[in-house]
């Protein structure tokens, strides 16, 4: 079984390719969710989209490959969303930290289907040196992304990271694998997200300080 790193030739993607290329995503996700990605078959897979083994294949060379190609699916659509996030920040004139994090936390999604998925395939990967780098350097490639955009929304309500950001961007992703857990087992789901939505921002605070220029003006007001 091949690891799900990115060795093989790249596949040319037709837009039929691609529409079938999303049917199976579609149908792994549901074949994964109801049997456990551990027992999960590729037969399952193809059964659920409509398609034959061959066609899989054509598209993924293995079901680790498969799940990277959600994970980086689900990952690039939250990164947008958090890019729209952050904009709608500076449109609304929002400067107090506390909205800013409510609209950024709202388009961070906490899907219990995805979390036991991500959860399985975590505990597969980490008895397998190989996917277990594969999956940490996906790790690593996303914080780089999501830290300017943690940094120009702090800039947007006028505050700047101290200390290490890179420190700051995993108590960040900490404090998600965390409080999504609370979020989905919480009797009370109001108060889970809440919670939430505090150490959240409770860690930005902790992680940045008032702009300087901002902290003049706030002294001469």
């Amino acid at each position: 079984m091949t690891t799900g790193t990115d060795n093989s030739p790249a596949k040319r993607v037709t837009k039929r390719r691609g529409q079938t290329r999303q049917r199976l995503l579609d149908a792994a996700a549901d074949a994964f969710s109801e049997s456990g990605f551990g027992h999960a078959t590729v037969e399952q897979i193809c059964e659920r989209g409509g398609y034959s083994r061959g066609a899989f294949y054509s598209n993924f060379d293995s079901l680790d490959e498969l799940f990277f190609a959600m994970w980086e699916q689900r990952s690039a659509a939250m990164l947008a969303d958090l890019r729209l996030a952050t904009e709608s920040i500076t449109a609304g004139n929002t400067v107090d930290i506390h909205a800013a994090v409510a609209r950024i936390v709202a388009v961070v999604p906490v899907d219990p289907q995805w979390y036991r998925i991500n959860a399985e395939f975590t505990a597969h990967a980490l008895r397998n040196p190989a996917l277990r780098k594969a999956l940490a350097d996906r790790e690593d490639a996303i914080l780089r992304t999501l830290l300017p955009i943690v940094e120009s929304a702090l800039s947007d309500v006028g505050r700047t990271i101290v200390g290490d950001p890179t420190a700051l961007g995993r108590a960040l992703v900490a404090v998600h694998d965390g409080t999504s857990v609370q979020c989905l087992v919480d009797t009370d789901t109001n108060a889970a997200f809440a919670l939430r939505r505090d150490i959240f921002t409770r860690i930005l605070l902790s992680y940045s300080e008032i702009i300087q220029n901002n902290q003049s003006k706030e002294e001469l007001s």
